[in-house]
């Protein structure tokens, strides 16, 4: 598909000209996780945000789910379906992320300032094994913290006006892969005799794309 006619469809799937040239541009999964790794990071300063696709694009920045949401509709642009995938931890903040499948293998496109929970390349030969590539990066200080994942949900289900041009933010979305089926990964009793992370994996976590402000480590 040309670089017009995707402008034409990001149009008619609800997103305004400005945004949909921003991201008609993007002709790979590739190109949308490169957008994404530069695209500021949103670190909340006047509260919780989940921005819709236009609001993430018109403030110039996003976190997880907003970048997610922001990589499945560019992926629904090139022919993907539009998917998020949640991760739930245990006294860790949940992660979502835009699955895709390129020749039947599954890869990812995620937001994070982090160095772990990144982009992952389509060689998974299903969800399951795509989730499980994130488990050991998956952290809270030594702690290891991830215990599910989940179906992944289809936004193409949801009227535009609730997750890609919605003026507020889109908690609905949130909390309907919140809702879908979660897969366990570790059981609570696998979970007592994981090995903590070492100091080496730790200084990894001072590592971050965009400088976290003070405010905001304080609260960590």
């Amino acid at each position: 598909m040309s670089h017009a006619a995707r402008i034409r469809l990001a149009q008619k799937r609800g997103l305004g000209p400005p945004q949909a040239k921003v991201l008609a541009k993007l002709d790979s999964p590739r190109a949308i996780q490169d957008f994404l790794a530069v695209l500021p990071q949103n670190f909340e300063p006047e509260g919780d945000t989940a921005r819709s696709v236009e609001q993430a694009l018109i403030h110039r920045k996003a976190h997880c789910i907003e970048g997610a949401m922001i990589a499945a509709f560019a992926l629904w642009l090139q022919g993907h379906p539009p998917l998020l995938l949640d991760f739930s931890a245990h006294q860790d903040m949940d992660h979502v992320i835009a699955p895709f499948r390129v020749n039947g293998k599954w890869g990812a496109i995620s937001k994070t300032n982090y160095v772990c929970l990144r982009w992952r390349d389509p060689v998974y030969r299903s969800v399951r094994e795509l989730a499980m590539s994130y488990f050991h990066e998956y952290a809270k200080g030594p702690r290891k913290t991830l215990r599910s994942y989940s179906k992944p949900f289809d936004l193409s289900r949801v009227p535009a006006g609730k997750w890609v041009n919605n003026p507020k933010d889109c908690w609905e979305i949130a909390d309907l892969i919140t809702d879908a089926r979660h897969y366990e990964i570790v059981t609570d009793q696998e979970a007592r005799t994981l090995r903590p992370r070492d100091e080496v994996e730790l200084r990894s976590d001072k590592v971050t794309s965009f400088p976290i402000p003070k405010w905001k480590r304080q609260r960590l």
